[in-house]
């Protein structure tokens, strides 16, 4: 089973990520931060990854600190959980339509990390919610994951809108990249023999 569990403690967070890449996508996120947990929990039944996210952070400060170390632990997770990669597509992408938004994702699980991110949020807030931690957790997320990862939103007026599709965007190219190919189940997905 691709399976992992990272814990992550600082002097400003206290995280522990559980994720299963062969799950139906159940989770229970408790970050202490709603609007991300519900990001959180999009990424989980999208991705079809189990996830299970516990973390408390210095939120007194701000989300900042918390948002960031929750995208290492979970890039972390997603590493270490598939391994050497053997039999995976690698390659994912989507383009996904939510309301008035409409967001292209489109990754490589390559261990070359690198994060090209063309959204624009027009509100500075969603809720509480400060919308700068949406790029910050995916910088966290692609970095520690060793993924290269674009992401570009084509249309949107509503910042939640937008923020939502780049998550289920992701999930859905996670979900095609971490599919085992049937026909290179036992091969590793690169020319070099490994990734």
């Amino acid at each position: 089973m691709r399976s992992a569990t990272i814990s992550r403690k600082t002097a400003e967070t206290d995280i522990t990520v559980d994720i299963n890449l062969d799950g139906t996508g159940t989770y229970n996120n408790q970050t202490g931060i709603g609007f991300f947990d519900h990001m959180l929990d999009q990424l989980a039944r999208h991705a079809l990854i189990d996830m299970t996210i516990s973390a408390t952070g210095d939120l007194h400060i701000d989300d900042h600190h918390t948002v960031e170390d929750t995208g290492i632990a979970l890039g972390q997770a997603l590493a270490k959980a598939m391994g050497d990669k053997r039999g995976i597509r690698r390659y994912g992408s989507c383009l996904l339509p939510m309301d008035d938004a409409l967001v292209r994702a489109a990754l490589d699980l390559s261990a070359r990390p690198y994060l090209v991110w063309d959204v624009t949020l027009p509100t500075a807030r969603i809720g509480s919610f400060d919308t700068e931690l949406v790029r910050e957790f995916f910088q966290a997320f692609a970095t520690h994951g060793g993924i290269t990862l674009h992401v570009d939103a084509l249309h949107g007026l509503n910042s939640h809108h937008i923020a939502e599709a780049a998550f289920k965007a992701v999930a859905r190219s996670l979900r095609d990249a971490l599919e085992v190919d049937p026909r290179k189940a036992d091969d590793v997905p690169s020319t070099k023999g490994m990734l």
